[in-house]
């Protein structure tokens, strides 16, 4: 049995989706019980889990071999993704899986601050785990940008002029679905990555291409971004975070491809383009 943590996120919600394809049992834990009421409804094993209350987490582990952990992004990430390790490694868990970041090793942005002190528990913990650090999501445009792209033809970020290697998450999600149910993946890192580097003026025109229309778009300053994004209903903590992120990464540092994908599920990354194209209805 696979417990899956954040079953209700970006990479949690695409490896359900691959669990059941696959026919792999699983049990999927959400934060909201409302979404976990819906999980059992479409015939899923679906629990609500507080990653910040151990006694939560310790009730979603019965006859659980194998974790997938992923906690929300916040000021609390850490905590919370240590009580499960916590948690795990009581009930007797053989693997868990950790969803991670592109070079969260180094702690050279603010999230990579979050992740490494859990992959540093991991390391020394007596269970078997994976990290995936994956690189720039391509469902960042899906769901945080695809409003304004429909109704604006153009969508924003903090700057980063550098070329990214965007990663789809339902890749990610078939990774980690091989290391949750393969033999081999103990104490490996990967890096995943798609099959391209592309500057955020490279996706713009991509998406143009794709959907018929121009599409621009605008690199904000740190100030812009710090008034702007709380506006857009991000939270303060992650606002700062994540202008952390594009500030170190706007020149270069996440352009790297890795072939880490392919080797692993035997099929290639999905590309920027193939990504736009099925999701092309979410930008109008």
């Amino acid at each position: 049995m696979i417990l899956i943590t954040g079953a209700g996120g970006n990479v949690g919600s695409a490896l359900v989706t691959e669990l059941i394809a696959a026919g792999v049992p699983f049990r999927a834990a959400y934060h909201s019980p409302e979404a976990a009421r819906k999980a059992t409804a479409d015939g899923i094993d679906a629990v609500t889990v507080e990653l910040a209350d151990p006694d939560s987490v310790a009730a979603a582990l019965p006859g659980v071999s194998r974790v997938f952990l992923l906690g929300a992004m916040g000021p609390e990430q850490t905590r919370q993704e240590s009580n499960v390790v916590r948690a795990a490694v009581a009930a007797g868990v053989e693997h868990i899986v950790k969803q991670s970041l592109w070079r969260a090793d180094e702690e050279l942005t603010p999230i990579a601050r979050l992740h490494r002190p859990v992959e540093r528990m991991l390391e020394e913990s007596p269970v078997d785990w994976t990290f995936l650090r994956a690189n720039f999501y391509m469902q960042t445009f899906s769901r945080n940008w695809a409003e304004s792209i429909r109704s604006a033809n153009s969508f924003a970020s903090p700057l980063i002029r550098g070329p990214i290697a965007f990663v789809d998450v339902r890749d990610v999600a078939r990774v980690a679905v091989r290391a949750l149910t393969e033999d081999g993946h103990a104490g490996q890192a990967y890096a995943l990555t798609g099959p391209e580097a592309l500057t955020y003026e490279e996706t713009a025109a991509v998406l143009s291409d794709v959907l018929g229309r121009p599409i621009t778009y605008t690199g904000l300053s740190n100030e812009q971004a710090l008034t702007l994004l709380p506006q857009f209903g991000v939270p303060a903590f992650e606002a700062e975070a994540l202008v952390g992120v594009c500030n170190f990464y706007l020149d270069g540092g996440a352009e790297t491809v890795t072939p880490t994908v392919e080797t692993l599920t035997g099929r290639p990354p999905a590309g920027f383009r193939e990504f736009v194209v099925d999701h092309r209805e979410l930008f109008g």
